[in-house]
């Protein structure tokens, strides 16, 4: 009997060692997108991606991001080098494109085919992905608006893969303050507000970590 016991607590302290060694191995995800995730304008390390990794070794967690942000890219850009840039260790994907699309006024199903085979290949490849959205101006009219806006929630529930709305949340509710963390051009965050940024979506990320973990 004693000898019984023994074996079934050695089965279990291995059992968890193995639990709590898998839990620590590294998670390796890559941050696609454009000027927003390159972190234009931005010293190296106040970059979206520098913040990201800054925020999650907080937390405690060990993850590698790769930067694979183009400053100017679109969705067909972004679809053109999304195959070569998706190395075999990455287990997960933050896909943010779409924002020059909408200044140029490019067409949102345009848009919405090119993200869909995006999000199409990376799950093809097996990745985690967290496809982020992006609020577009009023005054590209109500129509417009609300077709690309709704790109990125039904793409999310077509393919069953984690939403978040807007890349820019955090940074305030109104134009005034919203513009006092963003850079002399209106459109890209500077270091104070890639930190409220990344305070948001952190937890995001993070919850991405874990399911990859579960696997």
């Amino acid at each position: 009997m004693k000898r019984t016991i023994r074996k079934a607590l050695l089965g279990l302290f291995f059992l968890c060692a193995a639990a709590g060694q898998a839990a620590a191995e590294k998670v390796h995800l890559i941050a696609f997108g454009d000027s927003l995730t390159a972190g234009y304008g931005l010293m190296d390390h106040e970059g979206f991606v520098p913040v990201l990794r800054a925020w999650m070794a907080k937390q405690g967690e060990d993850v590698r991001i790769v930067n694979a942000g183009l400053s100017g890219d679109t969705t067909s850009g972004g679809l053109a080098r999304l195959d070569w840039a998706l190395s075999e260790e990455l287990q997960g994907i933050i896909l943010e494109l779409g924002a020059n699309d909408m200044l140029r006024g490019i067409d949102p199903d345009v848009a919405r085919e090119n993200l869909r085979k995006m999000v199409d290949l990376a799950q093809s490849r097996g990745l985690e992905v967290l496809i982020v959205g992006m609020p577009v101006a009023a005054n590209y009219g109500p129509q417009y608006k609300a077709e690309f806006e709704a790109i990125w929630p039904d793409l999310a529930g077509e393919f069953g893969v984690a939403h978040y709305p807007n890349f820019f949340a955090g940074l305030g509710e109104n134009q005034t303050e919203l513009l006092h963390f963003m850079q002399g051009d209106g459109i890209h965050p500077n270091a104070e507000g890639v930190v409220r940024i990344v305070d948001k979506i952190g937890p995001q990320v993070q919850a991405m970590v874990a399911r990859i973990r579960a696997q």
